[in-house]
């Protein structure tokens, strides 16, 4: 029980940094290769302090870490994580099993009443 509420404590962590249209954009963009900030914020669109916000929210739920290059530590490069998102689709292919399970009893309750 206690790794259950882990998992679900994980998937409202990811979740809650999705639910932002920049932060889901942000994901978008580190899925081809990680970013600078800077880089990011002008992609997006978005002022320097709004990104650092929406970063840091992601850096807190685990979707993404921040590295410094070695010739410049004031340059943060972000990355996607994935162990974040391996909890996420975990919980959607439960969800969808017990979905399809309801739907098909659903249908032969249906069916078998004709």
């Amino acid at each position: 029980m206690k790794q259950a509420a882990i998992a679900a404590a994980e998937v409202d962590r990811t979740l809650a940094a999705l639910a932002d249209p920049n932060r889901r954009r942000v994901v978008e963009l580190l899925r081809e290769r990680p970013r600078p900030a800077g880089e990011l914020a002008r992609e997006v669109g978005l002022a320097p302090p709004a990104m650092s916000r929406h970063l840091r929210t992601l850096k807190e739920s685990g979707l993404v870490e921040e590295s410094h290059p070695p010739f410049d530590a004031r340059v943060r490069i972000y990355a996607l994580r994935a162990e974040p998102m391996v909890h996420l689709m975990r919980w959607l292919e439960e969800t969808e099993r017990m979905w399809s399970e309801q739907l098909l009893a659903f249908k032969q309750h249906v069916e078998g009443g004709r």
